[in-house]
């Protein structure tokens, strides 16, 4: 093992035995074990972290079969260790022994030292029984796809036929999807720009401006990212422009816009609009608002405040354009962050419809008569999407559904739920989206 995977192979356990013992996020883990770290480490410290969060599950399986300690007991950074070499295993571009070997070294560079012979003795039963224990563990389907036991009930009694798609959408590596700036150029032009720059990409006809690569790649290869030509967002972020029906002269609110990607989107697809406000609670995420917009020439009046509590920052002028992309549970992004199965919990989740509820009831307040407020989320929940609707709707006489089937262009994605459009994760390679278009009477 040379010194430069050994040190990634260290980087990536300190990092997911942070997010096991802090709850921080995968991204703020990576940033800041990268951040000394040389450069070239940077591409393996990634693979091996998220490969090691997106299976952690199923190798808390694998270990119960191993092991004759209960596998939490386990110190964290031994567990950390445990899960980025069976990752390696998984992903086969090492061979078995030298993942073993490797492991073993790693563990006496770092502090589980003392661990180095538990585990190289976990790994090679595992090596010995694991046809035996892959087969036990795909009877069930929830640790067969890295599946907390929580997210796969709540699969099954939310979607009953679904619920294995569900799982197995999440147990996989999202595509890098890119969006074009519509008033300086077109897909297909972009893709060519992309292919004479040696990458690969395509064009999804249904949703204009949103090209998909071959494989992922840093955005500074990207022709033209630096001066917003084009941007990162998944293809169902993007389908938002459909049911917002954007048109010239309009006002516009994007509550709880950090990180700015849909702001942006908005921006980009209707110029003219008459005023565009962002805003969000959290300064630091809305940063990222400012710098998106800065980085595509864009315009937006950007509000640090709190969109539950309009009366602190409004200024009495309806808007005819509401997007209320609301705090949600996230499990529809899963995919790009396998670390929400970790940090989740149920009853963090039951805790939502509240907050989305209230936030739904301020907005409606700032909408003018006969302007439209789409409701969105980037999870697949009933409780956090058709159930807050159809109770906001409910309570809300002047408030009515505007059917999906009349979202001028919507590609067609989705399962209807009554309100709105579903999207499921792995749909068209998309992320899981939600949306629902409610008008003023």
């Amino acid at each position: 093992m040379n010194g430069a995977a050994a040190g990634a192979r260290s980087l990536a356990a300190y990092a997911v035995a942070r997010i096991l013992r802090e709850g921080v996020t995968l991204d703020a883990a990576l940033h800041d074990a990268l951040a000394t770290a040389p450069a070239a480490l940077a591409p393996s410290v990634r693979s091996l972290s998220y490969g090691a969060i997106r299976g952690y599950f199923r190798h808390e399986a694998i270990l119960g079969k191993l092991l004759s300690q209960p596998v939490r007991s386990l110190d964290l950074l031994v567990r950390a260790l445990l899960s980025v070499a069976l990752f390696e295993i998984e992903d086969a571009r090492t061979p078995e022994y030298a993942v073993v070997d490797a492991a073993v070294k790693t563990a006496k560079a770092t502090d589980a030292a003392r661990a180095s012979g538990l585990i190289n003795a976990v790994l090679r039963r595992y090596l010995r029984e694991r046809k035996v224990v892959d087969a036990e563990i795909a009877r069930n389907p929830a640790t067969r796809h890295a599946s907390p036991v929580w997210l796969a009930d709540r699969y099954r009694a939310d979607w009953p036929v679904r619920w294995t798609q569900l799982l197995a959408a999440g147990d996989t590596q999202a595509p890098m999807w890119l969006r074009v700036d519509s008033r300086r150029t077109t897909a297909d032009d972009y893709v060519e720009a992309l292919r004479r720059a040696g990458i690969e990409a395509r064009t999804e006809a249904r949703v204009p401006f949103a090209v998909v690569l071959d494989a992922p790649h840093d955005v500074h290869e990207l022709p033209g990212f630096a001066d917003g030509l084009v941007s990162v967002q998944d293809l169902g972020a993007q389908c938002v422009a459909f049911p917002l029906e954007l048109a010239a002269g309009q006002r516009v609110l994007d509550a709880c816009a950090a990180p700015g990607g849909k702001t942006a989107l908005i921006a980009e697809r209707e110029p003219n609009l008459e005023t565009l406000a962002a805003v969000d609670i959290d300064p630091q995420r809305l940063a990222r608002v400012q710098d998106n917009l800065a980085r595509g020439n864009l315009h937006a009046e950007v509000i640090v405040n709190d969109a539950s509590a309009p009366e602190a920052w409004w200024n009495g002028v309806p808007f005819d354009r509401i997007l209320l992309d609301a705090p949600c549970s996230a499990l529809g992004v899963i995919r790009r962050h396998p670390d929400i199965r970790l940090r989740k919990s149920p009853a963090e989740i039951d805790k939502l419809p509240l907050l989305q509820a209230r936030l739904l009831t301020a907005a409606w307040r700032m909408l003018a008569p006969g302007g439209r407020l789409v409701y969105a989320t980037c999870t697949v929940t009933r409780s956090e999407n058709r159930d807050v609707v159809t109770a906001f709707l409910e309570g809300t006489p002047d408030a009515n559904i505007v059917p999906p089937e009349s979202w001028p262009g919507w590609p067609g994605f989705g399962e209807a739920d009554g309100c709105g459009r579903q999207i499921l994760p792995g749909e068209a390679g998309a992320d899981g989206f939600y949306y629902a278009a409610l008008i003023k009477q």
